[in-house]
Formats: C-alpha cells, structure tokens, sequence
C-alpha cells in the first residue's frame, strides 16, 4: 500500500503511507511534528459559498491536541443568513481526511476542512454539508445504492492583452499555446488541487475566448473524477479557492460567474452522476441505458424547475440559461445531445478495440469501461452552493425510485434531435421550461420544497433561507427589462463577479 501512495500528489497521504479516509489525529499530529508545520488551518464554507479560515499557531502539543479535538467556536449568525444573532455560537471541527499541505502559506500550514456542529454538540441542521450527507444517506436507504458526482468548473481568467498570436473569437475549445495564453496556469492550478486531494480527470481552454478593452478573456475548465457526493464537493470547493488564490498571486481576474458579457459563452458548472452498488456502476445494463438511470433521470426531470434554485443562484445565471445556446432551457434529456437538461455523454460501449486500431502493435484487450458512464446536469453554474446543489440532486435521483411511472415520465421527457431547429418545433412545445429568473425558481422551490424537507434532508430553516436570498433580486422581470442594454447588463456582471 505505502509504494503505491508514494507517488499521491497529496503530500500528507504520501508522507504517511495510508489513504486519507484512514487519518486519525495520531496521523495528524505526527504529520505535523515531522514536518516542521508551524500553523494549521480550519476552513469551512459559508452562505456566500465560499471557503473562510481560521488560523492557529501550534502553540504546544497540548493546545494542538486541544483544537484537533474540541475545534472552535464561530459566530455562525455572521457565516448564514438563516442563523440568529441570539443562538449563533457554532463549533467547527476538523475532519481529518479532507488534511492538506497549504501551498500559498509562506510558513508552513496544514489545512482541513471542517463540519459545523450547533451548541448541543450534534450536526448543524442546516449545514449545507450536512445537508448533502442526509441526502446521500437517505439515497441509500431508499434505494440501496450509493450516489456519486463529479464536476466540471469553468471559469475565466483575464489579464492584459499580449495582442501576440490571437485566439480565434468563441473557438478557443481545447486550444493549444501560444494561441490559448493560460495554459501553464491550469496546469498549476491542477497540481495545487491534487496535493490538496482532488481527483481530477483533465483540465483544457474552453470555447470562451475574446478580447474587451485591452484585455483578454480565455475561458478553461478542470474537470474532476467521479467519487462520493460528499467528497466531490469538498473537492470543488477547495478547488476554487485554489484558483482564485493563484490568480491573485500571478495578477490576474478569474470569475467562475455565469455570464460575463452578451453574446460570448458563459461559464456552467455541469455536474455528473452516477449510482453505484458493491462497487459496480448501475447506469448501464447489457450496454445500454439502465433502468436505474432512468429513475434517476425522471427524477431529475420531475424536480429541475426547483434545482435551479440551488444551482442558480443570482440574476445573471438566468443570462446564461436562454433559448438557443448550449445552455439549457427546456426540461428534457437526451444521449451526446448538447441542447438538452441532463446528457448522457458518450460511452465506451462500442464493440472495437479501439486502442489496438489506434496501436497495432498492442494486444487485445478487454478493458471494462463500464464505471465511465455517467449523467449530467447541464443548467448550474458557478453562483451555486456546492453541497445543497448536489444535495438537492441526491434528493431528486432518489426521488425517481419512489415514482411509480418513472420510466413513463423519462421516456416522455427523452429527445434524440436539436430542439432548437424549426422541424422539431412540435417537440419542443411539448417540454417544460426552467424558470427565467430567481424569482421564478423561487416559485419553483417553494411548490416543491415538500420533496426537498422529506426524510428531513433539507431543512425548512435551509429552504426559507434560500427563497429569501432569491426573492430579494426582484429579478422576474429584469432579463426582458434590460435586453438590448449593455451597459445594464455590464453592471450586473461587475456586481455578481466574484459569486460563488
């Protein structure tokens, strides 16, 4: 097991030989004690989705111990909006697994994310985390399956124009330097996130690519690896606050925002599912779409008008979710078919070795790719809370098993063509829409939050604090009131920049 970790990027599993699920405050004490750690820090999202720290100098082994164990109070009333200043003491205690080698600190700093307990000692309710660890367990208990996700981040980075080797407008997709400039930069940022943990698939430039007053806007993506919901959206958070700290040290803007100017590509946080059983994936049966799946994706398809509220959190997401562009708008699904809600991307379930076409030289070979085959949802974005956007996805894959016409409702909800073009017309009057605003997914949440609050997942504290936060825009109307201004539109993009 040790050589077989030497080589994680993770510097703590590397060093200690296990994997991170199996640390214990043993683990980290020693860690720390070789290591010449000097600090260490506690980190937990707060209601504005971002990572907040807590900083402790090791002051001796007693006091190390002492906060490894007890953590530390937070004033919670200043992290949540739907937490009251009268009953707002918090702890925050470390979870050992999520340990990591803080790569910005100067002097060396061992982080870990934390959980929120309330002033009894038990989870806090109304922890977007916990949240997402009811859900899960909930899935399992109804289904007998576990739930996991992966995601895929975009974002743009912008700096001065260098005006050398220009990318081509809108087509930077997978784009090579010099004509895609930020290259070397996801590649570190890359790096960064695996040694704190992320399991990451691939990183390329993204189809965003233009130039705006002197300055250029390349759009990247890294995409992540399937594994435990939970763990999936530790890893998404830590990711992005490795980006924007990177960024910040080289001089440059990044936005995961869903929209940064009209007419160029915004910026989606596409999250893939897959469901699993004894370590075997159960969205494909004899090559073809399982029925699992297909409960799940009914699912998907009966709750998407109130995921939107989790997943699309601010007025401009409703920029980026309009008709005819690869961002969703209509509540359907399909196979490789990018105009659609929830995708089945492309499978290895061909019958050709296409390796040994590829490499002559190479023998047959019988790999099972089977545990690629995910689905995806299309219509987040970076505005989203991690943990209740995945939550409320849990929520709705379960909710496609406790459908007694499930595969009625994903076989009515299935398109195999472009909705968009006039011949299919008929089509797509046939198909719901997504709300066009927050205050319509506000609506949505609030029809729908019953199946949100059942088996007590969601809290109802939880779920009043989100309509509150997405009915305070008084946005239903603001995409038809400002259409055809850019300046306004420009606005909106500077107020929401640095969402999520």
């Amino acid at each position: 097991m040790k050589e077989e970790l030497a080589l994680n990027p993770n510097k703590v599993v590397a060093y200690l030989g296990k994997p991170a699920k199996e640390f214990t405050k043993a683990d980290i004490v020693r860690y720390i004690t070789e290591n010449g750690i000097r600090m260490v820090n506690f980190m937990y999202p707060a209601g504005d989705g971002r990572l907040k720290t807590l900083n402790f100098v090791i002051n001796n082994a007693a006091y190390l111990d002492a906060i490894l164990t007890c953590g530390e109070r937070v004033d919670g009333s200043s992290l949540f909006p739907f937490i009251e200043a009268g009953s707002s003491d918090l702890y925050v205690v470390p979870r050992f697994a999520t340990a990591f080698h803080d790569p910005f600190a100067d002097i060396p700093t061992l982080s870990l994310l934390c959980s929120f307990f309330n002033k009894d000692g038990e989870p806090l309710a109304s922890s977007p985390r916990y949240t997402l660890l009811k859900a899960c367990e909930c899935f399992k208990q109804v289904t007998g399956m576990e739930f996991e996700a992966m995601g895929e981040l975009e974002y743009y980075v912008i700096a001065p124009d260098t005006a050398m080797f220009p990318a081509t407008d809108q087509k930077g997709y997978h784009e090579s330097a010099p004509f895609a400039k930020f290259n070397d930069f996801r590649t570190e940022c890359m790096a960064y996130i695996a040694q704190a943990g992320g399991q990451i698939k691939y990183g390329h430039s993204e189809v965003g690519n233009f130039t705006l007053d002197e300055l250029v806007y390349e759009q990247n993506e890294i995409e992540f690896l399937p594994t435990a919901a939970l763990d999936a959206a530790d890893q998404l958070m830590v990711a992005k606050w490795i980006i924007r700290n990177l960024a910040f040290k080289y001089g440059y803007e990044v936005t995961f925002a869903p929209k940064i100017t009209a007419g160029k590509a915004g910026s989606g946080l596409h999250i893939h599912m897959r469901i699993v059983k004894d370590g075997k994936n159960m969205m494909l049966e004899n090559g073809a779409l399982s029925e699992v799946a297909r409960k799940a994706i009914a699912g998907m398809m009966e709750l998407a008008p109130s995921i939107t509220a989790f997943g699309n959190t601010n007025p401009t997401s409703y920029f980026r979710l309009v008709p005819h562009q690869e961002a969703p708008t209509n509540i359907c699904w399909g196979d490789r078919n990018r105009s659609v809600l929830v995708r089945v991307p492309l499978g290895w379930t061909a019958n050709s070795n296409m390796s040994r076409i590829a490499n002559p030289l190479e023998p047959e070979t019988h790999y099972d790719t089977s545990n690629k085959q995910t689905v995806e949802m299309r219509s987040p974005d970076g505005s989203a809370d991690l943990y209740q956007l995945i939550a409320g996805l849990a929520v709705a894959c379960r909710y496609g098993f406790e459908l007694e016409n499930a595969l009625e409702i994903a076989e009515r909800t299935y398109v195999n063509v472009n909705i968009h073009k006039a011949e299919n017309a008929a089509k797509l009057e046939q198909l719901a829409q997504l709300p066009d605003s927050c205050a319509a997914s506000a609506d949505a949440l609030e029809r729908q939050r019953e199946f949100f609050e059942r088996h007590g997942v969601f809290s109802p504290a939880m779920i009043d604090g989100v309509l509150k936060s997405l009915r305070s825009y008084n946005d239903r109307t603001l995409r038809s009131d400002i259409e055809g201004k850019p300046e306004e539109m420009l606005s909106l993009v500077h107020r929401y920049f640095n969402c999520g």
